[in-house]
């Protein structure tokens, strides 16, 4: 049965616009409190968010970020066409305004648990999201790191500039103007890989309790920053030429967001490039509303049949991108050496933050990457991995299209690492099959991880990069069987009516 929320309790939600707690977590330990002292029943319908927000006069987006919080906690759930609902998934746990500042844990850590699993001697893991061990240049660069302790000695063991080594931020503009951006070297700081970069941006941009716009699906590790960070993740839908510039408008008009996170190119976890079209219409948005765009764009040169777009910052003529990279899914995943391009007020605040945050990447690791560009080493790799990645592509397309049947739903990636397949509506979700996957010695990563709101049941993401082609077709007869194992065991158990 479906219970309507009464008015009484829709307009008796208190909201102290003074305090320094944000609305959107007064909104969220009310109704934690409702749900939890039985005021409010599972299956309660709750009201749209724009109708609620209208009633309390507050932004929507205030209540966009609750509703996605208790989703998470399992407190509601989202029906597309029916509307939201409580499912009560906390109510034996006891919420009060004294205990709502405790930290909770992250959304998707119960679900990382489970994809341990994968890790089990003989399972074929497509669940990763690094290169492969065979793709780095060990030698290579062991070279580099005799010759840079040789050459600099101390130098290269001692602390080094904030922004970063100045030859490697040299030769990381220079590589970079092959894609089209056009910057100086000092508008280039150096990270912890493109990971610390997303995190020294949101550390800079915004405050905890912001709201941050991005896709959904969207990559997993910002939704993991934006966690820690108190700052909430808004998704947008995407289409198949990027995000949507309709709602993502409808946004921008009633809220003014500050940030928007994107990975336009071979984008993680769908695989998919936003056009050259949609990236310059996305630009005149942002730039008509005020909105920065951090670009996260580690993949850009992963491309197979022809040169990927080029960067939202090579098309950004009013400096409202902030362009993170690394060389992690190209070169060295350990060494983690990313960089910032940024200019203006927004550098100097980064630079703060990151400075704060450790005061330096390591010296040894920065002059050993130079030296090995510096050498010319890096054209060679790139050509050796975008074929050898080509080949992996082309042995997860024609096993898709040998072992999966009409009813799943996927599309063939142009580059970068990931295959994006949606499971049969007449079968399991993902998070169902994945044990069974596993017994069949098979692992994926599940869509719900990538999405703000729970979506995504239906999803999963493949790593074709992660193995060689003879596994790549052996993985996907195992998904085929274990989908199929479980369809039939699935009717077996279902009741003679």
């Amino acid at each position: 049965m479906v219970l309507q929320l009464s008015d009484t309790l829709t307009t008796d939600i208190p909201l102290d616009r003074d305090s320094e707690e944000p609305i959107y977590q007064q909104l969220i330990r009310h109704f934690q409190y409702q749900i939890s002292s039985g005021r409010l029943q599972p299956g309660t319908r709750l009201p749209p968010s724009r109708d609620l927000a209208r009633e309390l006069g507050i932004g929507r987006i205030s209540v966009v970020s609750a509703y996605n919080e208790l989703q998470s906690k399992g407190l509601i759930s989202a029906h597309p066409g029916r509307g939201t609902f409580v499912s009560g998934g906390e109510q034996t746990r006891k919420v009060t305004p004294k205990n709502h500042h405790q930290s909770q844990p992250a959304p998707h850590q119960n679900m990382r648990e489970i994809l341990r699993l994968a890790q089990k001697p003989g399972v074929i893991a497509f669940n990763c999201g690094a290169p492969p061990d065979e793709f780095l240049p060990v030698e290579a660069f062991r070279s580099a790191l005799d010759t840079v302790l040789h050459r600099d000695g101390a130098a290269a063991i001692t602390y080094e500039d904030p922004e970063g080594y100045m030859p490697l931020r040299t030769a990381v503009r220079d590589f970079i103007t092959s894609q089209g951006i056009d910057t100086r070297a000092e508008n280039i700081l150096i990270t912890g890989g493109a990971q610390q970069a997303l995190d020294v941006v949101l550390q800079a941009m915004l405050a905890p309790g912001d709201a941050v716009i991005t896709t959904s699906p969207t990559y997993l590790g910002f939704l993991d920053i934006a966690h820690v960070r108190r700052i909430t993740p808004v998704g947008i839908p995407m289409n198949n030429e990027g995000i949507c510039l309709d709602t993502l408008e409808d946004l921008l008009i009633d809220y003014h967001p500050k940030l928007l996170y994107i990975n336009p190119t071979f984008h993680n976890p769908t695989g998919s490039t936003m056009s050259i079209h949609r990236r310059r219409q996305l630009l005149r948005l942002a730039q008509q509303y005020d909105l920065m765009i951090l670009e996260d764009a580690v993949y850009q040169e992963l491309h197979f049949d022809e040169p990927a777009p080029p960067p939202l910052k090579a098309l950004d003529e009013a400096g409202i991108v902030l362009h993170a990279s690394s060389f992690s899914k190209i070169l060295l995943p350990g060494t983690r050496i990313g960089y910032i391009v940024t200019e203006g007020y927004a550098r100097d605040r980064i630079l703060r933050v990151k400075q704060a945050a450790d005061i330096c990447s390591p010296a040894l690791i920065q002059r050993a990457v130079h030296l090995y560009m510096k050498r010319g080493n890096l054209p060679g790799h790139l050509d050796r991995i975008r074929h050898v990645l080509r080949d992996r592509r082309d042995a997860a397309v024609e096993a898709a299209r040998k072992y999966l049947s009409d009813e799943w739903a996927w599309k063939v990636p142009k580059g970068g690492l990931y295959m994006w397949l949606e499971l049969p509506a007449s079968g399991p979700t993902a998070a169902e099959l994945y044990m069974n996957a596993i017994d069949y010695g098979v692992a994926y990563a599940m869509g719900t991880l990538f999405h703000t709101n729970g979506e995504g049941a239906r999803h999963i993401r493949i790593n074709f990069g992660s193995y060689p082609p003879e596994k790549i077709r052996e993985g996907f007869r195992r998904l085929s069987a274990a989908w199929e194992d479980f369809q039939i065991n699935n009717i077996q158990r279902r009741p003679i009516l």
